[in-house]
């Protein structure tokens, strides 16, 4: 049998076929894509998760409400107005019927008023207001210590990293509910004395119990963040821009600010916004407890704590701070986690 000679397969091209290609040809073969960096991409992911995105409308709603409405509100967290002890809410006291029946305009109590005559929804406001300020302050500070002190680890190694992770293994240890009571009692006088002086009156306002609060985070709560940032520094620090930029004579102040915190701001942001949660429990159970802020800065622990002997009477004055905790917690936590699947590269598709 005769074999297929190789060239009776040839393919028959024709003279056009080796034309240069026009412009529509050479378009038709490209594949077009947008460049993106990294907060480009992250926004964007982030932008497509609906759950994140309500729980982001829901903490501006939050903001709104503590922060700015307190300004138009016609009454006073501390005023304490004769006559409208414990009203229910959207009701009245005869003072103030009296008052409307004179033609007088009498802004309605939303949520009632509390044993003491004072409105509570705008108690509310505050409390909300003074517990996001505790968790982002509280938060704020944890960021910052522990960013710090887990890069130097991470970066210098060798003894210093020993040394710096045995003394967080021992904070770890520590008790920081029963540091916040031995710090309260031992700061109390200190601090009155201090608060006589011009320029520090804002302690007496605050308490001892919160400026110990803010004490304990800034001592203990730092720790996971500085793991955190040690681990991702770790792997860092062995790529080549790092070795460049030792090799060009760059401090390491420079290096570990410029080169390794800026590449791993991604998951100090998704960690520093998955604290503020933990942050405003930990001020909220305190204060419940009645180891936060001073009489009468309300807190959303206070309130609650206050209301819980009326629980059956007037059950609104619990329901509304507690509904308003799990509200700000929830909503951080979910979209905490949206910022994790946006921007951390091992969740990337």
């Amino acid at each position: 049998m005769k074999e297929p000679n190789a060239m009776s397969f040839h393919v028959k091209y024709k003279p056009e076929d080796f034309m240069p290609a026009n412009e529509e040809e050479k378009q038709s073969q490209v594949i077009m894509r947008e460049s993106v960096g990294f907060w480009q991409d992250g926004f964007r992911r982030l932008r497509k998760n609906k759950v994140a995105m309500v729980s982001l409308f829901v903490i501006i709603v939050v903001m709104i409400f503590s922060f700015i409405v307190p300004a138009f509100y016609p009454y006073d967290y501390k005023t304490q107005i004769k006559g409208s002890e414990n009203l229910h809410p959207m009701q009245y006291s005869e003072k103030e019927i009296e008052r409307m029946d004179a033609g007088e305009k009498v802004f309605p109590h939303v949520l009632g008023t509390d044993k003491m005559g004072r409105d509570y929804a705008i108690r509310v406001m505050m409390g909300s207001r003074i517990s996001l300020l505790v968790g982002l302050i509280a938060t704020a500070i944890i960021f910052v210590i522990g960013s710090l002190i887990g890069s130097i680890s991470a970066f210098f190694g060798g003894w210093v990293d020993l040394i710096i992770m045995r003394i967080v293994d021992i904070i770890y240890t520590i008790p920081d509910f029963l540091l916040i009571v031995l710090l309260s009692f031992a700061l109390k006088d200190p601090l009155a004395n201090l608060a006589q002086l011009p320029g520090f009156g804002w302690m007496q306002i605050v308490g001892s119990n919160l400026i110990s609060i803010f004490i304990v985070f800034a001592l203990l709560y730092w720790v996971g963040m500085a793991r955190m940032v040690r681990s991702q520094i770790l792997t860092l620090k062995e790529n080549d821009y790092v070795m460049a930029a030792k090799a060009l004579g760059a401090k390491d102040g420079r290096i570990i600010k410029k080169h390794l915190l800026t590449n791993c701001i991604g998951t100090l942001i998704v960690t520093t916004t998955l604290q503020i949660p933990s942050s405003i429990f930990t001020e909220s159970y305190l204060s419940f407890l009645g180891m936060g802020v001073a009489v009468p800065l309300p807190s959303l622990g206070s309130l609650a704590s206050d209301a819980i002997n009326g629980m059956i009477t007037f059950p609104y004055l619990l329901f509304a701070p507690c509904l308003l905790i799990s509200l700000i917690i929830l909503s951080f936590n979910l979209f905490g986690d949206g910022l994790r699947d946006a921007f951390d590269p091992k969740l990337k598709n």
